[in-house]
């Protein structure tokens, strides 16, 4: 069953908190779309990907270059299709119902310090929960990543 988990940082940048979320993605054997709403910022997560540790590489590229539907990890910018198993949303990009049905996983990850994302993740909760999908909210307030809030999948 499809479910989506919100990630509230307030300890990370997003370039952070995506290493172990597209590692375990990964190992998975899941394909992965992250979906940004700025291409300044889907940019600045590519170059920050490319710059991590060599044992820690994350294969991945950008919307619209070659080879585009080889990549394990692809960032695009919302409106971009692509077949994946896990969809990401940063920089509070729009998810619908449909898409978290679609997907094995949705994640949405929001900063602490940014009150639009804030808004936008909350509201994000509630419609897609009304829908009756399965939601956890995790926070890493108190510095591991602790779950703060669950609602089940319900039916119509």
């Amino acid at each position: 069953m499809s479910e989506v988990y919100f990630y509230h940082l307030t300890r990370q940048r997003v370039d952070q908190a995506l290493r172990p979320l597209l590692g375990k993605c990964l190992a998975n054997g899941w394909r992965v779309l992250i979906r940004g709403r700025e291409e300044a910022e889907i940019r600045q997560l590519d170059d920050a990907l490319w710059q991590g540790p060599a044992e820690e590489f994350l294969p991945h590229g950008l919307a619209g270059a070659a080879q585009e539907a080889d990549q394990p990890v692809l960032l695009a910018l919302e409106g971009h299709k692509e077949q994946h198993d896990c969809l990401i949303c940063v920089g509070g990009s729009a998810v619908t119902a449909d898409e978290v049905l679609a997907s094995k996983r949705v994640c949405i990850l929001f900063q602490d310090d940014n009150g639009l994302h804030m808004q936008t993740a909350r509201s994000q909760w509630r419609s897609l929960t009304e829908a009756g999908i399965a939601a956890k909210y995790w926070s890493q307030a108190q510095g591991n990543w602790e779950l703060q809030a669950e609602k089940a999948a319900s039916t119509g």
